[in-house]
């Protein structure tokens, strides 16, 4: 059983702060949010995300980390039940320093998938031994540009960041800016006009983390072994969970994620799969992973039988920890549950917050539902 507090359907929303008030039970959630997203976590350098997540759940399960930076967290129903595995990824996409230029310029390159498009004038924020150091992508103005210039889009290589230093010197003895450093965006987490929407950072994927931590700390009496994850390295190639999958030996996976939302500017309508307010997305197919049929089929029937909103997604891009973790030794059925989030892989991007609460009753009822026979039929 899994019992969650009241939820408040209305937010006080003070217009002239354009901020949400305390005293909403959705408050907290809201807040574990606003932590995740504006902690940093670039791929192979998600300490403070890890860091939260053992924070959130200190005293609710066994710890496990391993040495490529997953960490786990396993909270036991039943000793012979099902091992379900709830699975996020820790990292974000971003940046690491390449090089400080003599003039003190830092070049960089991606850590995960960038369109360049979206870099330049950019705020970024680079992690040093002395620090946090601000900085921006540096852009020519269009006064300076010729027409053939002003139509092209620079290529990342072309780029770089000035944090204001006056040189190298300073720039890596003073500032600590050295190569390797990790490079995230700096955007602040904020709520939107609109009452139930919010804009950041990384919110692929610190919305499957919270889900993750929500629902352990939710869990009540249950017939399983519940493990949650939190993988590193997920934007540069799975690679957390081509690691952690052999050796967890779980019997289901659901995999929660931050899908990009098909909703925006110029998309068809009648071809969106993952609409914001549309509730939470039930992914069947990517190129990656085919969800397992009776498993997806067990799911779209909770979502139905509990009137929690969904929208069902075959992707013809992308992928997620499913394409790993389902080729675990003996093969795991998996299935990738998401928030649609508009421009991910960019500076900011926007959730509706009822697709993640969408998100979260679904994994309670579902984690409620599972018991070792249920578990055997998705075979």
């Amino acid at each position: 059983m899994i019992r969650w507090p009241t939820i408040s359907s209305v937010l006080e929303f003070n217009e002239q702060a354009n901020e949400v008030k305390a005293g909403t039970v959705e408050q907290a959630t809201i807040k574990l949010l606003e932590e995740l997203t504006e902690a940093d976590g670039v791929a192979g350098h998600e300490d403070e995300i890890r860091a939260i997540f053992e924070a959130r759940l200190a005293g609710v399960g066994e710890f496990r980390r391993d040495r490529i930076g997953n960490i786990t967290c396993t909270r036991i129903g039943s000793e012979s039940g099902p091992r379900v595995l709830l699975d996020s990824h820790l990292d974000e996409v971003g940046f690491i320093v390449q090089r400080v230029t003599p003039a003190g310029f830092v070049k960089f390159v991606p850590a995960g998938g960038w369109w360049p498009h979206t870099l330049p004038a950019q705020r970024v924020r680079i992690a040093t031994r002395n620090g946090k150091v601000p900085g921006v992508v540096g852009t020519t103005p269009p006064h300076l540009l010729d027409k053939a210039s002003r139509d092209s889009v620079l290529e990342i290589k072309d780029m770089a960041i000035d944090i204001g230093a006056e040189d190298a010197q300073q720039a890596s003895e003073e500032f600590g800016v050295v190569p390797g450093c990790p490079i995230v965006p700096a955007t602040p987490f904020a709520p939107m006009r609109h009452p139930r929407r919010f804009s950041a950072k990384a919110f692929d994927n610190r919305v499957g983390v919270a889900c993750v931590v929500e629902s352990l700390l939710a869990l009540a009496e249950h017939p399983n072994v519940v493990i949650g994850s939190g993988c590193a390295q997920e934007e540069v190639g799975l690679r957390g969970a081509r690691s952690l999958g052999p050796g967890l030996a779980a019997d289901v996976a659901i995999v929660l994620e931050a899908p990009p939302a098909d909703d925006g500017p110029g998309a068809d309508p009648t071809a969106s799969q993952g609409r914001l307010g549309g509730g939470v997305q039930i992914r069947l197919f990517d190129p990656t992973m085919i969800a397992a049929p009776k498993l997806a089929e067990f799911v779209v029937e909770i979502a139905q039988r509990n009137d929690i909103t969904h929208q069902v997604a075959v992707r013809c891009s992308g992928g997620t920890n499913a394409g790993a973790l389902h080729q675990a030794p003996g093969g795991v059925p998996s299935i990738v549950l998401g928030v649609p989030t508009r421009y991910i892989h960019s500076h900011a991007s926007i959730i509706d917050l009822d697709d993640y609460l969408a998100m979260r009753e679904l994994v309670g009822k579902v984690i409620g539902a599972l018991d070792a026979d249920r578990v055997q039929s998705f075979a």
